[in-house]
This record gives C-alpha cells, structure tokens and sequence, in this order.
C-alpha cells in the first residue's frame, strides 16, 4: 500500500509577551558563590573576632541571619530592601555578640551617661577603636576580595560558623579541689557546678562577721585613717610601673590578694562600709543592712568619733547617699578654698589631695576627742578626670601622672602623722581599679565585667606616731581576702593596741586572717575563681571561662 502522506505540523503558538509591570517571580536561584555576597565578610570579621577573643558568639543566630541573607530572591529591588533590613538587626546581633553590657543596663544608666562632658564621651569612643584589630580587619577584607572571585566563599563561611561549636568545645566548667569546691564538695562525689561553687560561698558569707570590742581600760589612745581609693588596682600599678612606689613598701602590712569585689563606687562604698561581716551578693547591697555589719557604728561603738573627708562633692550617682545609708552620719569636711586641680567627667571639681588631708590634719588637731576613725575618700585617679592646666589631654594619657601623684601624696601624708603627736592606724583600701588597660572583653575604662584586674587592690595597714615600733619584717598575705580581713585585722588593734614600749609583731594580727576565696560582682556579670581559672556570666547566660588579654 501506498504510504499515506504525514498532515503537516501545525505552527506553534508564540507565548504572548510579557505584560508590562508584570511582577518578577519572588524566588529566583543564584550561583552557590554568591548566596551571600558582600555579606560574607561580615561573618569573616566576626569570626576574626572570636578568634581574638574580642567577642563571644551566638551559633542560632548567626545561622539565622545567614539563613535569611541566603535564600534567593529574583526580584533586584527585595534583595535591596532585604540588605536594608538586615544591615540594623546585623549590627544588633554584633552587639548581642560582644562583650559589651547588655541593652538593659544600657537604659538603666542613660542618665548617668548623660552627664558625661563631651570631651570625655569623646575620648570613649577613641577607645573602641583599636589600630592592631583594624589592621587585621582591612587585611582579611582585602583578601576576601580576592578570594571572592576565584573560590565558593558561602560554603566557606558557613561551613566555618557551624565548626565553631567544635572549635570551641571544652570540658564543662567545674569546682577544683580547694576553694569554695572544697566546702561544698564530698570527697567520693564530683566536684560542684559553678551554681553550687556560688551558693555554697553565700551561705557561709552570710555565717561570717567581725565584732570591734572596746580597747582595753588604760590603752593608748589611737586613731583610725581609711583611705578608700578610687581606681587603684595592682594591674594599674603594674601598667605603669608604680608597683615598687615607696608608700606601698612603707606597709606594715599587705594583703596582696584583697578582692573588692565591685567594680563601681556606689557598690564599692557598700562593700566598704559593711566590712565587719561576709561579701553579700550584689542585690542584697541595696537592702538595710544588719547593725553588726556597720564599720562606722562599730567602730563609733568602740569609742572612735568619725569623721568624713572627701575630694569631690559625692553628688555623682548619688555616693553621699550611699555612705548616708551605712551610718555614716558626720558631715563632710567643708572643700572651701582647698585648690581644684582637676575636674571630673561631669565637670564638678576634683581638689588636691595634699591639701585636702593637711586641712583634715590641722582640724584634727584642734579636736580633743581622744579617739577618732577618719574615713577619706578620693577620686583624684577616675577616669575621665582632665587637668586644669592641661584641659586638652585626655584622662587615660595623665592617669600616670595622677597616679604618682596621689601615691606621692599619700606617702607625705603618712610622713606627717608618723612625726606628729597622736599614734594612728592607717588602712590603705581602693575601692577597685580603673582597668587602665582594659583587656580582650572590656576597652580601656570599661569595667562591667569585674575581673581580677579590677578587683584585685593593694590594701595596706601600717602603725604610725608615738609608740609605734614593728618588730621584724613587714608582713605580706598572699591568700585571697576581702573586706572581713580588714576587720579582722582592725578589731584585733582595738583588742590589743599596737602601740607601747614592747612594740608590735604585724603576726600577731594577722593570725586567723580569715580567707574569701574570689567572687566579683557587677549589675551586669559575676565572677568566680574555680581552681586555676576564673569563670564567668552575664544575666542567666551560661558559665564561661574569662577570656584572657592579648597582652
């Protein structure tokens, strides 16, 4: 048969053109190489970051950010708007990311904030920015660059978020024998957790105090000089080689681990003022304290009349007012026509502190109370202090000078009362440190974390005037101590005067010293020392060892 011929194919229909403003679809696929484009080296830098241990990191959330920056979208102008809303929660999730205090707390001293002079809002936000890491960041964005042409720089980067658990991973922390370990612990069970660590050193705390008997019938008379010192901390020292400064080897006795504690005034005063029993934590500083706890009244109940001196005005986030609220109830030696060399953040008036305690010296004299408990405070070495006479400096660059100066001033003050007339017991106690300079989680200043840079202060106790004669070296106490030491030390003097004919052996106070092992408190975090390292949290966060300085 005759093959039949195949009908011819019918033409195809064209597809009808595009209606004009027809909208693209949503999704659209890009090459794996450029899922998060510029975006990369945002994650790079952080990562860089961690790798410094400038800042901590949040696995979820960075996942979900770059989750969110890589689904594909065709449409050019969702993929601008997504850049637009990604670039404020990127920066947010940095800060999240950081080391910095957390919003919260941020809010809660706005209005201190406020009151900082401009010069010194200035001179803060110098010191975020650091030459080395800023080297480091445009090296790592000028290889980026290049690398981005040639290699998949998505899977890079996410292959490397997600290995940071891994890289990261370590033993969970835990109590070490010794310490606060030691107290909770059971020798056939395992060491505690950091919770159990910090439970178990409140309760026992809250089991310590230090009675002030009255000095016996007949004793000499003596007076007490506290001298609480803003921002002094042996890592200051240390900074600027003030450790070996001659008032530090004039001391009698050293408590070379004396933990403060605090970070800020306010707190540090608190702690100060309720020396006479065990650290309480942070949110109990605010609450009235027990009557056994006072120093003043203690103090006051052994026969001392006090006296306070200050060289400022303590209107500042409302110090008076705290010292009010210990006991202390005498006024504040008047500051008219005493020099002002300095000026504070907030611009008030910081005076001299040789002319503030050689005032303090002719009004002790004109006094006939046979005993007197003085307690001066000083901010001569706050951050953000300019000198009068160079307005232009900035306060970290004098902070050495200051601090000399202040330590030289101190040591004249102590030449004065050891040539005078009245026998005096002087106690050298910083309230913390200035963190000078800074470390790997706080810039220069900043001290929300209270590290043992911070809290780690020289206290020193030396006897001075007619009938002071130490027999046999200075004593230096390498265990950890705190504010129940002083005490200690101090009420043991009262029991048993250090003053007479036979003169005194500095081991003679110091027996039974009792210890405080490390715990540091800020609103903002806590740190405890468990065996060799110190561990810390901000808020309900978890546990972690404290990063160390890149020193």
């Amino acid at each position: 048969m005759q093959a039949q011929p195949e009908p011819p194919a019918k033409p195809a229909i064209p597809e009808p053109p595009a209606r004009p403003g027809a909208p693209a679809p949503l999704l659209g696929w890009r090459s794996a190489s450029d899922l998060l484009g510029p975006w990369n080296f945002y994650f790079i830098a952080k990562l860089l970051l961690l790798w410094r241990g400038l800042i901590g990191f949040h696995l979820l959330e960075n996942l979900a950010l770059a989750a969110a920056l890589a689904v594909p979208l065709a449409s050019p102008r969702l993929r601008r708007i997504r850049h637009w809303v990604a670039a404020p929660v990127a920066v947010a999730l940095l800060y999240h990311d950081s080391w910095l205090p957390g919003a919260s707390r941020v809010l809660e001293k706005a209005g201190l904030v406020s009151s900082f002079s401009a010069a010194y809002l200035a001179e803060l936000a110098g010191r975020f920015v650091s030459v080395p890491v800023v080297a480091m960041l445009a090296a790592a964005a000028g290889i980026h660059f290049v690398l981005a042409r040639f290699v998949r720089m998505d899977a890079i980067v996410v292959a490397s978020l997600l290995a940071v658990p891994i890289l990261l991973a370590a033993p969970p922390p835990q109590g070490s024998p010794g310490g606060v370990a030691a107290i909770a612990a059971a020798p056939d069970r395992a060491p505690p957790t950091p919770d159990a660590q910090l439970d178990a050193f409140f309760r026992k705390e809250a089991q310590r105090a230090i009675p002030f008997p009255r000095p016996p019938e007949g004793s000499t008379p003596f007076d007490v000089v506290l001298l609480h010192v803003c921002s002094l901390s042996w890592d200051d020292l240390l900074a600027t080689g003030q450790e070996r400064h001659p008032l530090l080897g004039s001391f009698d006795i050293v408590l070379r681990r004396f933990n403060s504690a605090s970070t800020y005034s306010g707190p540090s005063v608190i702690r100060f003022l309720r020396a006479p029993c065990g650290q309480a934590p942070q949110g109990a500083l605010y609450s009235p304290p027990r009557e056994d706890c006072l120093l003043v009244a203690g103090l006051e109940g052994a026969g001392f009349e006090t006296n306070l001196v200050l060289n400022h005005d303590g209107h500042f986030d409302d110090f008076l007012s705290y010292v009010r609220k210990q006991g202390v109830k005498a006024a504040a030696m008047p500051l008219k026509g005493v020099p002002a060399p300095q000026r504070s953040f907030d611009e008030s008036q910081i005076h001299d502190d040789e002319a503030v305690l050689r005032r303090w010296l002719e009004s002790r004299d004109r006094s006939a109370a046979p005993r007197v408990a003085a307690i001066y405070n000083t901010v001569s070495l706050h951050d953000g202090n300019r000198l009068v006479a160079d307005p232009k400096t900035n306060s970290r660059d004098t902070y050495k000078a200051r601090q000399a100066k202040l330590l030289d001033d101190l040591a004249g003050f102590m030449r004065k009362l050891e040539g005078g007339k009245r026998p005096t017991v002087v106690i050298l106690v910083p309230e913390h440190g200035a963190a000078v300079r800074g470390d790997a989680a706080q810039i220069s200043g900043l001290r929300e974390i209270p590290t043992p840079a911070i809290t780690l202060v020289p206290v020193g106790i030396r006897v001075l005037g007619p009938g002071a004669r130490r027999i046999g070296e200075a004593l230096q106490v390498d265990e950890p101590t705190s504010y129940l030491a002083m005490s200690h030390i101090l009420s043991r003097m009262l029991a048993s005067p250090p003053f007479g004919a036979g003169g005194f052996r500095p081991a003679d106070y110091t027996a039974g010293l009792p210890a405080t092992d490390f715990v540091a408190e800020s609103e903002a975090a806590i740190v405890l020392r468990s065996g060799d390292r110190y561990l810390w949290r901000q808020g309900k966060e978890a546990w972690k060892e404290l990063p160390a300085s890149p020193r």
